[in-house]
């Protein structure tokens, strides 16, 4: 089990988040993260909006529908998720 499973349990927004800091110098877009997490591209649209709402992810359009989310390494309360993420997972197995 995930180390963030373990500590706050397994939530879609948990799991997108934790997709786009795997990935935190790649842009991606909605159904590349349903893809990646096996969520729904539904549940991915919910779970990415208040991420978006805090300053933590940001979205470009590309194109007519289409959006590009990445983190906002700007954003302090960015760099702190980042930075907590990385410690607990070398310190909970």
């Amino acid at each position: 089990m995930d180390p963030l499973e373990k500590i706050f349990g397994k939530t879609a927004q948990m799991t997108v988040l934790k997709n786009l800091i795997e990935r935190q110098n790649e842009p991606t877009y909605l159904s590349g993260i349903a893809e990646e997490t096996g969520l729904s591209h539904a549940s991915v649209s919910r779970v990415i909006t208040p991420l978006i709402g805090s300053g933590i992810v940001t979205e470009k359009p590309f194109g007519k529908q289409t959006r590009i989310f990445h983190l906002n390494m700007e954003n302090e309360a960015t760099n702190l998720v980042i930075d907590f993420y990385n410690k607990i997972n070398q310190i909970v197995d």
